[in-house]
């Protein structure tokens, strides 16, 4: 296990000297403005990045001895520039093969994965329409994409991006779902659950997770919402009798989560449970995103009292987290 993490920088004494192991996420040479040279890499673990600056790399073979993917093994000290948290890199080193464990490097869920795809199994089991059950029973059976979708984050960095991140964003939507569904009687329970679990499952072969998050090539030509509904229709046309009116019912769910065409969608939601399912998603994304912020305010050590830095994913407002404040209140 790590000794340091990137989460434990923020309360370290600036430029205080430590050793630690890294995830190299991006390496890249720059100049500053007055053309000095310097190496500009992001680093990684499971708890956040970092980005980092080794200076006059050009005097040692520094920049030669390690690439993006590799496992270093990093001196230095970290301080603040322009408010956020930078390492400046005194040595540097590729890690051993047995030196780190790589399950350090990439954040992960801190839910059980086994009990999270459990759940999702036992929804699925739960549906009283035949046709749904044995389409997603017909794609979950698959060992490999049933892998990937325990592993894969849900994005890139917006919400839920970590390993496991694509599930429990999922078995959170379903959990919503049947607490919604009952209050309108016009949902149909088991389509909406069907929405729920095939909308991002084009994540699966739209991100990669091997060297951090990133977009593969079939991810950046097409993206998850194509990659899912084809693939839902694939499966659908390969089951006897699948009844056409569903196929289009379950396609248009996939096709339209996103809620707005600027958002990507390439339809509008058109039915009830397209448009739950959108301002589910939207809601379980933002509230995510917004425990985020509050945790790394914790992590930070600003007060109650102080608000968030903006935060892109919530159009550039900044937070205040309100329990923490009304509890500070009451002491």
């Amino acid at each position: 296990m790590k000794d340091i993490y990137i989460a434990d920088l923020a309360s370290f004494e600036e430029g205080k000297p430590f050793d630690g192991y890294f995830l190299v996420l991006a390496k890249q040479q720059r100049t500053t403005q007055t053309n000095k040279p310097y190496l500009s890499l992001t680093l990684g673990d499971k708890t956040g990045q970092l980005e980092a600056r080794i200076w006059d790399p050009g005097d040692s073979r520094i920049a030669r001895d390690f690439d993006r993917g590799d496992i270093v093994k990093v001196r230095g000290g970290a301080s603040r520039f322009k408010d956020t948290l930078q390492l400046k890199v005194d040595q540097l080193r590729k890690a051993a093969a047995n030196e780190a464990d790589k399950a350090d490097m990439l954040p992960s869920t801190t839910y059980d994965v086994a009990g999270l795809w459990s759940q999702l199994l036992g929804f699925v089991d739960s549906f009283t329409e035949p046709d749904l059950k044995r389409l997603l029973t017909a794609i979950l059976a698959d060992p490999a994409l049933a892998q990937n979708y325990r592993e894969a984050p849900a994005a890139k960095q917006l919400h839920h991006a970590w390993l496991g991140g694509l599930l429990e964003h999922v078995v959170s939507l379903l959990t919503l779902a049947e607490r919604v569904a009952p209050h309108y009687p016009i949902l149909h329970r088991d389509l909406l659950m069907t929405g729920v679990i095939l909308h991002d499952i084009g994540k699966v072969r739209e991100l990669s997770w091997d060297l951090g998050f990133e977009y593969t090539v079939e991810g950046s030509l097409l993206g998850h919402i194509q990659i899912g509904s084809a693939l839902a229709e694939r499966t659908m046309d390969s089951l006897p009798g699948f009844p056409p009116r569903l196929k289009l019912l379950v396609l248009h769910m996939i096709l339209s989560h996103h809620g707005k065409l600027e958002f990507g969608s390439p339809k509008l939601p058109m039915i009830p449970e397209a448009l739950v399912l959108n301002f589910l998603d939207d809601l379980d994304a933002k509230m995510q995103a917004m425990q985020g912020e509050f945790d790394k305010c914790l992590r930070e050590g600003k007060g109650p009292d102080e608000l968030t830095g903006k935060v892109w994913a919530l159009d550039q407002r900044q937070l205040l987290n309100t329990r923490r404040w009304l509890a500070e209140a009451e002491e």
